[in-house]
């Protein structure tokens, strides 16, 4: 079976604050012009789309530069709901190296041919508006945690590190004041050339292992790339 687990990409679609926005517009028409074609603009981080380390990394490899069969993964995954507005991630939540796989009952490691934790947090369900901002994070150990098994992250949400967030938004205990500066997950797991897909959707009923495509456009010395990821199982 298949399943696509990306956004479509259209004008005024939701972005990252401060990205570029999005539009898609005709070019060419059949009317005017026999054929059709489209003028698309974008920025490299818009919708569902993989980071290559350079995105946050300035020594980091670009996008073009990764092989191909990367972006095939043996993927897990994990649901980690339910969450509050900004609530971190810890390691807890994520597959243990001595204690196993929590998200399987009766479950003792992790297969070691799992190269992407697909993270469920529910904040799929906030596109489009500005609490989509407000999504879970990962923390320092979580991110760790990840190095150490030595896999990816894919997320149903903006990124692994907090947004800024949109007007109305506010945390748990209406503060940010221990929310991490910077981009700390990212940049653990792009410095380890672990992948990040940020943005996926569908993700409700998914079997817990799966194979993920999401192939990117090969952007010379790109930062990321928006991909069609697409999951595949045994019905």
């Amino acid at each position: 079976m298949f399943r696509d687990l990306s956004r479509p990409i259209e004008t005024g679609m939701p972005t990252y604050p401060g990205d570029p926005d999005v539009t898609l517009a005709p070019d060419a028409t059949h009317e005017a012009d026999g054929y059709a074609t489209s003028e698309l603009r974008t920025g490299t981080h818009a919708g569902t789309h993989v980071d290559a380390p350079r995105h946050t990394l300035p020594g980091g490899e670009t996008i073009d530069g990764v092989d191909a069969g990367r972006f095939a993964f043996d993927a897990r995954l994990v649901d980690c709901r339910p969450l509050e507005p900004r609530e971190p991630i810890g390691a807890e939540a994520l597959p243990d190296p001595d204690a196993g796989d929590p998200g399987t009952p009766g479950a003792t490691a992790l297969d070691p041919a799992v190269d992407l934790l697909v993270l469920r947090t529910g904040w799929a369900a906030h596109w489009g508006t500005d609490r989509y901002r407000d999504h879970p994070y990962l923390t320092a150990a979580a991110a760790e945690r990840c190095r150490e098994l030595g896999v990816g992250v894919g997320l149903d949400a903006l990124g692994p590190d907090p947004t800024p967030p949109g007007p109305a938004a506010t945390g748990p205990d209406g503060s940010r004041d221990a929310e991490p500066d910077g981009t700390p997950a990212h940049d653990a797991l792009l410095g380890d050339s672990l992948p990040i897909v940020e943005n996926l959707c569908g993700l409700e009923d998914l079997p817990p292992r799966f194979r993920l495509y999401a192939f990117p456009l090969r952007l010379r010395d790109g930062d990321g790339s928006p991909v069609r990821a697409v999951a595949e199982w045994e019905g």
